[in-house]
């Protein structure tokens, strides 16, 4: 997916287009908000944290059970799911001594299925 960046077209004048410049400046989010933004593109850049969210997405899995589809220790996959648990992207329920997790929302697999369906473009 990388651009050959040498061949890549620039911009030759230096014009600006001040009353486009103004409408964009109006819709950019606060600088708090793009941050935030950029931390939830973090969490979601990590293969195993990515891996875990396929593996929850349609119905709930305990730890054990993502472990084992994963082939990771059950204490790494709780570590990933802590980091996706404070990123609000899972909830879970424990049921006896099972903690079972799914995706927390729609907006979660709709990101990663938008993101999927991009990178298969």
């Amino acid at each position: 997916m990388k651009h050959n960046v040498k061949n890549a077209p620039t911009c030759e004048c230096e014009e600006i287009h001040s009353e486009l410049v103004e409408r964009r400046r109006e819709d950019m989010p606060d600088e708090a908000t793009l941050y935030d933004l950029s931390d939830f593109f973090k969490v979601l850049g990590d293969s195993t944290r990515i891996s875990i969210l396929f593996a929850i997405d349609g119905e709930p899995m305990c730890v054990c059970d993502i472990a084992s589809l994963l082939g990771m220790t059950k204490s790494a996959v709780s570590h990933q799911l802590k980091i996706l648990r404070q990123s609000d992207l899972v909830s879970y329920r424990k049921s006896g001594k099972n903690v079972f997790y799914t995706l927390k929302d729609d907006h979660v697999r709709d990101i990663i299925e938008k993101a999927l369906e991009h990178i298969k473009e």
